[in-house]
């Protein structure tokens, strides 16, 4: 059975691919702002777990107005990820000067990577059931990192455009002193968490590796 990734992610493809899924990479459309500002209007503040979940169902279902879901039978997963910093969700920071900002204010902290996990079943083009996870994983951030530091960081563009301006897979790794809870999470979506989606959906795992 093949498997949808709604994401133009690179770490969760490589998650992924290390995991035995050569998925077919699908990225969707959503307006991630607008979506959680209507959210916030209609419901108050939002959870952690609410906010991660409601952004991957929207990646997911999102697949569902495109031509490629004419006719497709598989899996389709949605995930997002934010980092939960001094009660504050932080998402992707974008430039340079916030990317700062938040190193600035994360170093020498203990924080929560949040990831939300939406998957559909899809039978020649048309929905049949969804499952969604949520998973958590604390990390602390060296305490002694200095600016030049930072400001290199930056400078590489890495941070721009992942949650909570950091990866652990490449050279923010450096900057991160532990991680409690599953280290996928923190990369970009939790491989276990998406194996249990797929199984209460009636997919074995084990049908989705295709290399």
């Amino acid at each position: 059975m093949r498997l949808v990734l709604a994401s133009a992610s690179p770490a969760r493809l490589m998650l992924l691919r290390q995991a035995g899924i050569e998925p077919i990479v699908q990225p969707t459309d959503v307006d991630e702002d607008l979506l959680v500002e209507s959210a916030k209007a209609e419901h108050g503040t939002l959870t952690p777990e609410t906010y991660v979940t409601l952004l991957a169902r929207a990646k997911a279902e999102a697949f569902l107005n495109t031509e490629a879901s004419a006719g497709f039978t598989g899996l389709v997963l949605g995930g997002d990820s934010s980092l939960e910093l001094d009660g504050e969700m932080l998402g992707k920071p974008h430039t340079a000067d916030r990317a700062r900002e938040r190193w600035l204010q994360q170093r020498g902290k203990t924080a929560v990577l949040h990831s939300g996990h939406h998957v559909l079943r899809i039978e020649n083009g048309e929905r049949v059931g969804a499952s969604e996870a949520w998973t958590a994983t604390e990390l602390t951030f060296s305490s002694d990192i200095s600016e030049p530091e930072i400001d290199a960081y930056v400078a590489t563009g890495e941070p721009l455009k992942v949650a909570g301006a950091f990866t652990i897979d490449g050279r923010g790794a450096a900057f991160i002193d532990t991680i409690t809870g599953d280290p996928s999470t923190v990369i970009g979506m939790s491989i276990p968490a998406v194996r249990r989606l797929a199984r209460e959906l009636d997919v074995p795992w084990h049908e989705l590796w295709n290399f």
